[in-house]
């Protein structure tokens, strides 16, 4: 199969994260651009990205890229790329794509002109004029900026924030990738205490207790690119053991608090799930009353953001409130609060020493970072 080019998409503001991943993980030639990090590699690095990448969205395998004005050109470009070597006889190739700032601008039109160009390309190799289909999944994905079409293989299917630890059902405000960036952006590593006074559904909580104990985060979990032929169901095992052998054990002090004992029990059994149920303390707790005696810590959270005008005014008051009992903490307490409010700072009473531009998923939100000097009381 040889060398191979990987696309890693990922939320807008994480991008550094995962090309410091990437470099960890010594994979060749990372690259980054606005939304999407790329690397070189080759077929066994497909399980041990899908498996241990925190902060990207999924692993995708670049096949090209080429200048796309016209429908002929996107077909013609498309028909040219080698898809015998990944797709077999018999695979499923949907297409899905999206398209900015392009003259091809109709993604139904270009679903169809891709679809049409691969199937052309393998019914000729495979000597078929209609393909069944009838195998295993190749998503192909297709992103057309700037008039520059790429195509591309999912290799990974449901998204890697998809950890499978998170209960079915619970409507959660945060992405599983964007809180481990949010820990890794704190710079817990697992040796101070951690605390979510805010942990809902326990997801920031549960992630620093991954990234403190260097677990996979996708070992629970199942890829498309375990069905393909060509890639041997031994590096998948070579992979997940590498993982393991990279795990540490230790004593950890990581704290969730939330005032809704429904929100708490849901976090217990999620992090029964992740297999961290050991390592993380959830109960039931009133942000406004939060406090610590130990010297130093982290605090990570994601605080309601009163979407609604009542609710904004409640969160107000909440951060207000939260403001005013984090004061009361050790000077070694260093703070890292998300939130799309903007009013946060006058709100909580203190300005941030740092801010970051974030997404959680479309919402354009700010990550708040107080060091440890201790705020005025007011």
């Amino acid at each position: 199969m040889g060398k191979l080019t990987f696309a890693i998409p990922t939320l807008l503001g994480v991008e550094g994260l995962t090309a410091d991943e990437l470099r960890r993980m010594k994979m060749e030639n990372v690259r980054v651009e606005n939304g999407r990090v790329f690397c070189d590699g080759e077929p066994k690095d497909i399980p041990r990205l899908n498996l241990r990448l925190r902060t990207g969205e999924r692993v995708l395998i670049l096949l090209g890229a080429f200048p796309a004005y016209s429908f002929e050109d996107l077909f013609e470009g498309t028909r040219k790329l080698p898809w015998e070597r990944f797709i077999p006889d018999g695979g499923q190739f949907p297409v899905k794509g999206f398209s900015l700032n392009s003259a091809l601008h109709s993604v139904p039109a270009c679903q169809s002109i891709v679809k049409k160009a691969v199937a052309t390309r393998l019914g000729k190799v495979y000597h078929r004029e209609t393909l069944p289909e009838t195998g295993a999944l190749y998503q192909i994905q297709f992103s057309i900026m700037k008039d520059v079409a790429s195509l591309m293989l999912d290799t990974t299917g449901p998204g890697l924030y998809k950890r499978g630890y998170r209960a079915v059902g619970v409507a959660a405000p945060l992405r599983e990738t964007l809180a481990a960036a949010l820990v890794m952006l704190s710079g817990y590593r697992g040796k101070d205490p951690f605390c979510d006074p805010f942990c809902g559904s326990g997801t920031i909580a549960i992630e620093a207790a991954l990234i403190a104990k260097n677990r996979a985060p996708g070992l629970n979990r199942t890829f498309a690119a375990q069905k393909w032929p060509w890639l041997p169901s031994d590096a998948w095992v070579e992979a997940a053991g590498e993982a393991m052998d990279l795990e540490f054990d230790g004593d950890y002090e990581i704290w969730g608090g939330d005032i809704d004992p429904a929100a708490i029990r849901v976090a217990r059994d999620n992090a029964v799930k992740a297999d961290v149920e050991d390592l993380v303390r959830f109960e039931v707790a009133d942000a406004r009353s939060f406090s610590r005696t130990e010297e130093y810590g982290r605090i990570v959270s994601n605080p309601p953001y009163g979407e609604r005008l009542m609710e904004r005014r409640e969160a107000e008051e909440l951060y207000r409130d939260f403001g005013r009992a984090v004061q009361g903490l050790p000077a070694g307490w260093k703070l890292n609060i998300l939130s799309s409010h903007t009013e946060f700072e006058r709100t909580f009473g203190r300005t941030a020493d740092k801010k970051r531009k974030l997404y959680n998923g479309m919402l354009k939100c700010d990550l708040f970072q107080y060091g440890v000097k201790r705020a005025k009381r007011h």
